[in-house]
């Protein structure tokens, strides 16, 4: 995906309550990489960071920077992820 068809945040008034709250959901999850928010919304790391300073409380977003900047899980070339998939973890398949 070139840098020109990466959405931005100022394309978050097209994505649904649903679906920002997915994000925000992933975002928070450990083992959810941000390669695989890209890969199934389109929105690369700084885009998330971006959601999620604009959908959280200035608390809530400091605590969750300060978890995951960093951190192994959160980039798949840290943690050499062949996978790009989230699977939730109350999904039943």
């Amino acid at each position: 995906m070139t840098n020109s068809n990466k959405r931005r945040i100022s394309d978050d008034s097209t994505l649904s309550d649903a679906t920002v709250s997915r994000i925000v959901e992933m975002a928070w999850e450990d083992r959810t990489a941000f390669e695989a928010i890209e890969a199934q919304f389109g929105l690369n790391e700084s885009a998330v960071i971006d959601l999620m300073r604009k959908h959280m409380k200035p608390s809530s977003f400091k605590m969750w920077r300060k978890r995951v900047s960093g951190r192994r899980t959160k980039h798949a070339v840290l943690r050499g992820a062949v996978f790009l998939r989230h699977r939730a973890t109350n999904s039943r398949i």
